[in-house]
């Protein structure tokens, strides 16, 4: 977690939950619990890694706290709009919500819903129907004044205090200055990608884009970043001073859409040649590779990409389609197949269901046979 800095939250779970896949394609298979269990506080430990809004909803490191305290402090101007309207008009019911966490906490949005009912207004992006509790618990986590402490029911944040779940050194570490965290921030960024254009180090942390370039000025003085040219690309590049080029890359993983390797689109067709769209929002008719689709990366090419989904009643990782990229070696099918069994034995799925579309769809099944 410290080498990539964050791995992104999603609730869709077709095939597992987006942030434990980041993990399962560097490491193999893991214990998912161990993830869930590193952010939260027992009687022996503080938790080593903490929920906030970074990429997008992420769970990173918690000695990064300080570092986001210039976007907690920025709520009331940068929360999404539902937030900061609730802040604004009903500054008794966020003051009663912070109560009844400090009070009660850890507590679920629904659990202080049964309390205070549940007002709607219009719906938020995404199609969110949120109450005004939980934009009042949103507008607090925002702004750094709860936390989370692990997830309940459905999916659903639990809130705390801070005092309470994040370990003392790191509430008493000074606060930096916004300039000082986001320079840290693209290191880190920096670091993480190894190679990268002033927009990429911008999305990898979603942080303002003049922030990010007078961050990446400065530490392209300090020698952290130096500039270099990538054949093929068009904008400026940025190697980081640690990254290093391995004299081969023996590589095999799946990669979840929500892997920081690919999430940034325009980053993953200069870098592999991979045009990568995530289907979940087109029309069912007019997908064109699958619902949930993963590429599959060996050595250093993204050479196919699969259509997946966990049917959890069978036990049985079910390929939807399979497909090879233009050029993949013959035996692509094979190290896919190989993969797709690891993968189903870490989800704890007895068989692997063979494609029925595809131009890989054939090969595969003959070798998961």
């Amino acid at each position: 977690m410290r080498r990539i800095g964050l791995v992104q939250i999603d609730s869709v779970n077709v095939l597992t939950r987006a942030h434990y896949l980041p993990l399962f394609s560097r490491l193999g298979s893991y214990d998912r619990a161990w993830l869930d269990e590193a952010c939260l506080r027992t009687s022996r430990r503080w938790p080593s890694l903490m929920e906030y809004w970074a990429h997008e909803a992420s769970i990173l490191p918690v000695e990064a706290h300080p570092l986001w305290r210039w976007r907690m402090q920025a709520a009331s101007t940068d929360a999404w709009g539902g937030m900061v309207a609730v802040a604004r008009d009903r500054p008794d019911l966020v003051a009663d919500v912070r109560r009844a966490v400090a009070d009660d906490g850890p507590v679920t949005a629904a659990e202080l819903e049964a309390r205070h009912g549940r007002v709607v207004r219009n719906a938020d992006h995404w199609g969110w129907r949120w109450s005004d509790v939980k934009r009042a618990l949103e507008y607090l986590f925002w702004s750094g004044e709860i936390v989370t402490a692990g997830r309940g029911p459905g999916f659903q944040r639990r809130y705390d205090t801070p005092e309470r779940l994040l370990p003392p050194a790191v509430l008493a570490a000074p606060t930096p200055s916004r300039a000082d965290a986001v320079r840290s921030l693209v290191a880190r960024a920096g670091r993480a990608l190894g190679v990268a254009t002033s927009s990429d180090l911008r999305d990898y942390y979603r942080l303002p884009a003049a922030d990010t370039r007078a961050a990446v000025t400065d530490l392209v003085e300090e020698r952290e970043l130096l500039p270099v040219a990538v054949e093929g690309w068009t904008q400026q590049a940025y190697l980081h001073s640690d990254a290093t080029v391995p004299r081969a890359s023996t590589a095999r993983a799946l990669l979840a859409p929500f892997d920081p390797l690919v999430w940034t689109r325009d980053r993953t067709s200069r870098l592999f040649d991979f045009s990568y769209r995530l289907e979940i929002y087109v029309p069912a008719g007019q997908r064109v590779h699958g619902y949930y689709v993963l590429p599959y990366l060996r050595d250093d090419e993204l050479v196919a990409r699969v259509d997946l989904k966990h049917d959890r009643a069978r036990r049985t990782l079910l390929v939807q389609a399979a497909w090879a990229e233009p050029g993949a070696d013959a035996d692509v099918a094979e190290s896919l197949a190989g993969s797709l069994q690891e993968m189903a034995q870490w989800l704890g799925a007895d068989q692997v269901e063979p494609a029925a579309r595809g131009d890989l769809a054939g090969p595969l099944a003959v070798h998961l046979r």
